[in-house]
């Protein structure tokens, strides 16, 4: 059996707003250093090791980030129902 319907409060909601406008931002913050450092390791090459040390900082930390807004988004709303797909 399925669970019933939940709901989210208002002051919930803004609270998962506020936590998505962060990521949001975040992801924005780390995806212009990284396109920065990627033009500038055409013109300089000794900015590709910098730009590969970014890359792998910085995307684990994405990743963690949205994994920890998807658990806060299912312990307010609760998963999102499974597609049951198949031959008829």
């Amino acid at each position: 059996m399925s669970d019933p319907a939940r709901t989210i409060s208002q002051e919930e909601l803004t609270e998962l707003q506020k936590k998505f406008s962060e990521i949001k931002h975040a992801i924005n913050n780390a995806l212009a250093v990284m396109m920065a450092l990627s033009e500038m390791s055409q013109r300089r090459p000794d900015y590709s090791e910098k730009l590969a040390s970014t890359v792998l900082t910085k995307a684990p930390q994405i990743v963690t980030s949205l994994q920890e807004f998807t658990q806060a988004l299912n312990d307010k709303a609760g998963p999102r129902p499974e597609v049951v797909t198949g031959a008829a």
